[in-house]
């Protein structure tokens, strides 16, 4: 194992974007090696027509290059290095949900207990959802702010995406926030749509609606609205040229992903538990699926969703695109495992938009599915602030690592021109680096084990990291393409045993064409070779067994890529 030292980064300049990604900036103006470097991210697809959702056409991902960048440990977000990681959930339910319970202030304190910094409250979609409830929970939502300083608690809601699954939306604090989410879920939810619409109408209208909240940030209604799609795989419905679309509507709203569901209870083995799906992943194609997608994708694999699971597959064909498209993990928080209430007495949801505040049930719920927010799951995000606006920029940036079970305490990895000792290289999670072809870059990862338990009470043990590497091959010609047949692991890091630290250094070889890397690491108990072979991945997750899936003996971490391209 090689064997780094730790590096502090400085911010980086706007003069550090080269003229040949500025598209105000014309031909006849650039450098002769500009005018080259234009042609071939042209003919990559990573400029000009079609690469709306490119890394190079995401001013986020553009500048994130040589951004700041390392970890410290989640729950209080820690500085190190001028970023301050800061933990979260986006998914998570209220008594304002019709199939939930809590009240805002219960998730929001078990969040932070749990080692949050920042949680969105996201309740259902639904016809009294969208006549009064996105008002109605505003005041618990402010209450929250105001009674827990120390914890950034976000409003959004979960949209039913038209002919698809069900996304977080959210936007950042303010006067308008009621209004814009209200507007945006009569308009544009799929409950509030005619039945007669057509798939081609639905999807149209998702699009319509991802570009309606970028406008409402362009008209300064909102200082941010972000979009991710929830369990992007369990019904089998979002299709992969529906997912593409999304991004190109606006890539600053819609990034990404839960790469793994919440209701990561709901397959302990009964009577314990549930014993169900992982995630509530039970499900089987119905007419509404995409037909393409192979039966594997209704299961979770160690926890995580098909799409980011498959080392190769759906996720990994965007990135290689050029897409920038980020993971999360979250606990989608409805009703909790051996929790011991139930709805208030008397309720009547669909006169009140809500549920009555639970009162005490002596029976321990054994059949739920859920976790608190933070007991499980969580997105850490690099953010340059403790506040609102820096997480958004941190979530858009894909400045983000998850994990499970508190698998490890903070990571830290950079992509640097080989052999740069000097105390402010490195480009970030998220980023991308530009060096001129023949130039060798190396990856440097720190990682801080583990050594105080999680919220089961025992410490995770990392036992491998796996580098992963995929060529970014440019815009697909069939928008369904759900496969990177050059993405494979390429190298694999065991972590020996006792160590509090994993510090790692790994030649990525000379540029000879643009690529992407992504880490993946695990406590090692169910592996199995990916579904795209042996080759491609000798030790990935395994399919998760319905019935019988304890999720605290499969523990799994997964960060966001960084891009290294060509100047």
């Amino acid at each position: 194992m090689g064997h780094g030292h730790h590096h502090d980064h400085d911010h980086p300049h706007a003069a550090d974007v080269s003229p040949a990604l500025d598209p105000h900036v014309p031909d006849s103006e650039l450098s002769p090696a500009d005018v080259s470097r234009r042609g071939f991210l042209r003919g990559a697809g990573l400029l000009g027509a079609g690469a709306a959702a490119s890394v190079l056409a995401s001013p986020s991902a553009a500048a994130a290059a040589g951004l700041p960048h390392a970890h410290g440990p989640a729950g209080g977000g820690a500085t190190q290095g001028g970023f301050r990681w800061l933990a979260g959930d986006h998914h998570i339910h209220t008594q304002y949900s019709s199939d939930a319970q809590y009240r805002v202030i219960d998730q929001a304190k078990h969040g932070r207990a749990y080692g949050l910094d920042w949680l969105v409250i996201t309740d259902h979609g639904s016809n009294a959802h969208a006549k009064i409830g996105v008002e109605k929970v505003n005041p618990d939502i402010r209450a929250t702010r105001e009674e827990l300083r120390d914890l950034l608690t976000f409003q959004g809601l979960e949209w039913n995406i038209p002919a698809a699954e069900h996304a977080t939306v959210f936007v950042h604090p303010g006067r308008n926030e009621v209004d814009v989410l209200k507007r945006f879920e009569q308009a544009y939810d799929g409950s509030q749509l005619p039945a007669t619409n057509t798939e081609a109408q639905n999807e149209a209208t998702a699009i319509a609606g991802i570009k309606f909240l970028g406008e409402q940030v362009r008209r300064r209604k909102v200082e941010g609205a972000l979009f991710l799609a929830n369990h992007p795989s369990r019904r089998g419905i979002d299709s992969p040229h529906e997912i593409r679309n999304w991004r190109d509507a606006d890539p600053t709203v819609a990034i990404g992903m839960e790469g793994a569901p919440g209701h990561q209870a709901a397959g302990i083995k009964a009577p314990n538990g549930r014993g169900g799906a992982r995630g509530l992943y039970d499900n089987n194609p119905s007419a509404a699926s995409f037909a393409g997608y192979p039966l594997e994708t209704y299961r979770t694999w160690g926890g995580f969703d098909w799409m980011t699971a498959t080392v190769g597959g759906l996720w990994d064909s965007l990135l290689a695109e050029g897409r920038a498209w980020w993971v999360t993990v979250n606990s989608d928080s409805h009703v909790v495992y051996l929790d011991q209430s139930q709805r208030g007495p008397g309720s009547d949801f669909d006169a009140n938009g809500k549920y009555n505040d639970p009162v005490y049930n002596p029976a321990v719920n054994t059949s739920a599915g859920d976790f608190w927010p933070g007991f499980y799951g969580r997105t850490n995000v690099g953010a340059t602030s403790f506040s609102y606006k820096a997480v958004m920029d941190g979530l858009r940036a894909g400045r983000v690592w998850v994990d499970h079970g508190r698998l490890i305490k903070t990571l830290d990895a950079r992509v640097r021109v080989a052999g740069d000792r000097r105390p402010s290289t490195g480009t970030p999670l998220g980023g991308v680096l530009q060096v001129r072809r023949g130039t060798s870059t190396e990856l440097t990862l720190e990682i801080d084990l583990q050594d105080v338990p999680n919220w089961a009470q025992f410490v995770p043990v990392l036992k491998r990291v796996d580098v992963i590497v995929g060529s970014v091959t440019g815009p697909v010609a069939d928008k369904d393409s759900f496969k990177a047949p050059d993405t494979r692991v390429v190298k694999s890091f065991e972590v020996s045993p006792g160590a509090r630290k994993l510090t790692v250094t790994y030649a990525l070889g000379r540029l000879d064409k643009p690529f992407y890397l992504r880490l993946r690491g695990t406590d090692g108990n169910r592996t199995q070779p990916g579904l795209m072979g042996a080759a491609t991945d000798p030790y990935g997750p395994q399919l998760d067994v319905a019935g019988d899936a304890d999720p605290w003996g499969d523990l799994w971490f997964y960060t966001n890529p960084i891009w290294v391209l060509p100047r």
